[in-house]
């Protein structure tokens, strides 16, 4: 395969990545949507149509990944990328399944009588929201920079979901008619902490993939220039 027709391949993976990670975007916030608005509309709108979508994007960045290694020899940083591309489409592939559980959890919040307290779950869901598209940025042009700010923010995302459970454990035990609705809160807030984990997994990769260091095991995060 000529190098120009390589470069241009390798481009139209980024591509499409981008476009993955769009869709995951978006289920995710119409999955929040539906539980801090209750809007089932936009939780069915997650099972039915996104996560099919995700899941097809997933399978064309594994072939497009596996035709680039089989018909040329990449350089070291073009081979870390597709390798990080694989890595990076099946974290969103997850984040996808993690929006449908949400996507879930609000359809199941809908049938109690009495709306839940949403205690720091919207300042959750923003911050979760916010290390996504942190995430799919550091993809373009390529910024380690931008995606160790996202590391940064995953013990945020950790100390809000120990808040919100502390909240919710004094809720079940002062409000026992309300133990459902408070059980599904933390439900969530434990599908968006693992949402936090992937968009950290997509930046490790991000880094891995322009400066070849391989950060996941680190205690700490370097410090962000």
């Amino acid at each position: 395969m000529p190098r120009e027709q390589f470069q241009r391949e390798l481009n139209e993976l980024r591509d499409l990545l981008l476009r993955m990670g769009g869709l995951v975007e978006t289920a995710v916030q119409h999955s929040l949507h539906a539980v801090l608005d209750r809007e089932p509309a936009l939780a069915a709108a997650v099972t039915r149509e996104l996560e099919p979508e995700i899941n097809r994007a997933e399978l064309e960045v594994g072939e497009r990944a596996l035709r680039l290694m089989a018909l040329q020899q990449p350089l070291a940083v073009d081979l870390r990328f597709v390798a990080a591309a694989l890595k990076i489409s099946n974290d969103l592939e997850r984040m996808g399944d993690l929006a449908v559980n949400i996507a879930q959890g609000a359809e199941r919040l809908l049938r109690q009588p009495l709306a839940p307290p949403l205690v720091d779950l919207p300042l959750m869901a923003e911050r979760a929201n916010q290390m996504l598209r942190s995430a799919l940025d550091a993809l373009v042009p390529g910024d380690a920079g931008l995606a160790r700010q996202v590391l940064a923010g995953d013990d945020e995302v950790d100390h809000m979901r120990d808040e919100i459970f502390e909240r919710l454990t004094r809720a079940i035990v002062s409000q026992p008619s309300q133990v459902e609705a408070n059980l599904g809160m933390m439900f969530i807030a434990r599908n968006l902490e693992r949402i936090a984990d992937h968009a950290t997994n997509i930046a490790e990769d991000v880094i891995f993939w322009l400066e070849g260091v391989d950060v996941r095991h680190h205690s700490a995060p370097p410090p962000v220039p």
